[in-house]
């Protein structure tokens, strides 16, 4: 969603592709297109929708179509869920992933962005996390298939000379969020009174990066595509791991209710710390974060009160 409106924003027509499963709520996927609506009306610009699958027949649809680029930013996410329903991933993040690569072929699609994963980064990469590790070890079934994208486009560049940017993104926050995801958990909780689940007994570290800072990332990575001359990756973080406790401790204040917490242990798949080494794409996009956890809390809160009405 907040993709699509900075491209509207600046100037150009967007077409949206999503099957808005419910893997999260429907109706928040929803709100969000219609969001792209009210923008692309504003900006005067295009916005198509797509409610299909990426295994579909669509790709006949979109042929009609004189892309410029390609922001693939859809997959299965969780890291914890693609333990359970494995399937899912290899269907959305395996099989999906070369529907798009077929179609940036038989378009001849000058820019092809898509979206990695900092999970990608195991147990054994050194901190910070730099795009030269090997990624060999992934703690989850999630983080392998982001993993074999990266694997795929690189094949495609050599057998078909296929360019393209994959952007392995930092703990993504912001308004608009996943339900599933920390920040709104633990909103949701403290406006309610719940309990909320700590694991690894609060021992992790995250690289929170805002939403505004990660779509500024995708947008230099189209408007300098030019600047790559392979299957390059760049690691978008705000560079600057914060303690999960921290984290908690400023949506306590920021919305003045204490959280009810439950220690636990650790869960598989997850990883201890992440830390985003962000030189690259620095050096290559100029690419500076400028929102720090403080403000972006306070604008997720904000968003979030304003979603769900909540006025105290």
């Amino acid at each position: 969603m907040h993709t699509s409106i900075r491209f509207l924003k600046e100037g150009w027509d967007v077409v949206g592709l999503d099957n808005l499963n419910d893997y999260y709520s429907v109706e928040l996927k929803r709100n969000r297109l219609k969001e792209i609506t009210v923008a692309a009306s504003y900006f005067d610009r295009c916005f198509d929708m797509f409610e299909e699958d990426l295994n579909s027949e669509v790709w006949r649809k979109l042929e009609f179509f004189a892309f410029d680029a390609i922001v693939h930013l859809a997959a299965q996410a969780g890291v914890r869920y693609s333990i359970e329903n494995p399937r899912a991933y290899l269907d959305s993040n395996i099989l999906g992933f070369q529907s798009v690569m077929d179609f940036v072929e038989k378009q001849s699609i000058n820019r092809f962005v898509y979206a990695s994963s900092s999970s990608v980064y195991g147990m054994s990469s050194r901190q910070p996390f730099t795009e030269t590790e090997a990624c060999n070890e992934p703690e989850s079934y999630y983080a392998a298939t982001k993993k074999a994208n990266e694997l795929m486009a690189q094949s495609y560049l050599k057998t078909k000379g296929i360019k393209s940017i994959g952007l392995r993104f930092f703990t993504v926050y912001g308004p608009w969020g996943r339900p599933d995801m920390a920040p709104f958990l633990f909103t949701d909780a403290a406006h309610k009174g719940g309990m909320i689940k700590i694991f690894n007994h609060g021992n992790q570290k995250r690289d929170f990066t805002y939403i505004d800072d990660i779509v500024e990332g995708i947008y230099l990575s189209v408007l300098n595509f030019n600047k790559v001359e392979g299957a390059e990756i760049f690691n978008i973080g705000n560079g600057s791991p914060i303690s999960l406790m921290d984290f908690i401790d400023k949506i306590e204040v920021i919305v003045g209710k204490k959280l009810q917490k439950t220690y636990l242990d650790a869960q598989i798949g997850d990883v201890g710390v992440t830390f985003a080494n962000t030189e690259k794409i620095k050096l290559t996009f100029g690419y500076q974060p400028k929102v720090g956890l403080d403000d972006g809390i306070q604008m997720f809160v904000q968003w979030f009160n304003e979603y769900f009405e909540i006025n105290e």
